[in-house]
């Protein structure tokens, strides 16, 4: 996912996991010492065997943390194909009111946030965060009631991949938003049973759902800024489950309550929030931000991979394409941002 457009990210890319603080500069894998140099005079084959193990560790210390960003990815899009299958049984927004009241409860348990010391603009960010929050998860819940997973995160990736490019100001970008179009009209542009044949509200909802990613971008930097360590994300993360709670309850009555559907509800918050929140944060130590939105840009590819094998739903050869060209378009926008971005030597 492409980075905040200004001041301190502290959201990750996961569509719908907890916001993480990226690293601070320096800690990432260029950072880290080389390894031990061959000592002066040795001959050519003692420097490398010298050389050898220092190789490999910075080989390991780099895909470490990259293994870390692909299974929070993998986590957070096989925690909506299980929300799919509860779906029957509590609703789209019973499943979303699952999920945001159990990620709020462990947040608010393991962050325990004070509320005394801020300003009503403090609280205003926090709030909208939170409508942010509700937004983006019940836009893409009732989507993915509708749609095929790999297809609704194609087309919310477009949120923050458009305001990375509007942010960026770069005549560059305009390239990425038209490979972008071009998989969106691939997207809508044939029949079948993949892209073409969607739902036109469930296309619209995960439109929506992609607009209040922005969002939760723009509104996650905000709350960084105001809020000390992960205060902010489980104060908002209570704020988006109050407001869809009276939702749930609405659509899947006593349903909610039943141990079963508890149990589920617990997963996807688990392989939804808590899972990739630990891994990103994890990941963030030592992975450099843009490497990290590079990599969380694959999220459309790894949902239509969750969805055939979660759901059975495949897609054909232009349905594959499409994704590939807005994962390229997601990759250059950022790619372009970090250049940007880089200080001049």
């Amino acid at each position: 996912m492409p980075v905040p457009p200004a001041g301190p990210p502290a959201a990750s890319s996961a569509p719908h996991s907890a916001p993480v603080r990226p690293a601070p500069r320096g800690t990432g894998p260029a950072a880290e010492p080389a390894g031990p140099a061959a000592p002066a005079g040795a001959e050519p084959e003692a420097a490398a065997a010298a050389a050898g193990p220092a190789r490999a560790a910075g080989r390991g210390a780099r895909l470490g943390p990259v293994a870390l960003v692909v299974a929070a990815g993998v986590s957070v899009q096989f925690g909506a194909a299980l929300a799919v299958v509860i779906m029957p049984r509590a609703g789209a927004s019973g499943v979303v009111a699952l999920r945001l009241a159990a990620a709020a409860l462990v947040l608010l348990l393991l962050c325990r946030p004070k509320v005394r010391g801020y300003s009503r603009a403090d609280w205003g960010t926090v709030v909208a965060f939170g409508v942010a929050m509700a937004g983006m998860n019940g836009l893409f819940y009732q989507a993915i009631d509708r749609i095929p997973l790999g297809p609704a995160v194609t087309l919310e990736v477009l949120g923050p991949l458009v305001l990375s490019v509007v942010a960026s100001r770069r005549l560059v970008n305009l390239l990425w938003a038209a490979l972008a179009l071009a998989g969106v009209a691939l997207l809508a542009g044939h029949g079948g049973g993949g892209f073409g044949g969607l739902d036109p509200l469930g296309a619209a909802f995960a439109v929506g759902a992609g607009a209040m990613w922005a969002a939760y971008i723009v509104f996650s930097a905000r709350t960084g800024r105001r809020f000390p360590q992960a205060d902010g994300l489980a104060l908002a993360m209570a704020v988006a489950a109050v407001l869809v709670l009276p939702l749930g309850v609405a659509e899947a009555g006593s349903a909610l309550l039943e141990p079963g559907t508890l149990a589920l509800g617990a997963g996807v918050a688990v392989l939804s929030s808590v899972l990739p929140y630990t891994l990103e944060l994890l990941a963030l130590r030592r992975l450099p931000a843009p490497t990290f939105a590079v990599l969380m840009s694959l999220e459309p590819a790894i949902a239509a991979t969750a969805g055939f094998l979660v759901l059975g739903q495949a897609l054909g050869a232009l349905d594959a394409l499409a994704i590939a060209l807005v994962i390229a378009a997601s990759m250059g926008a950022v790619r372009s941002r970090a250049g940007a971005d880089r200080p001049a030597a």
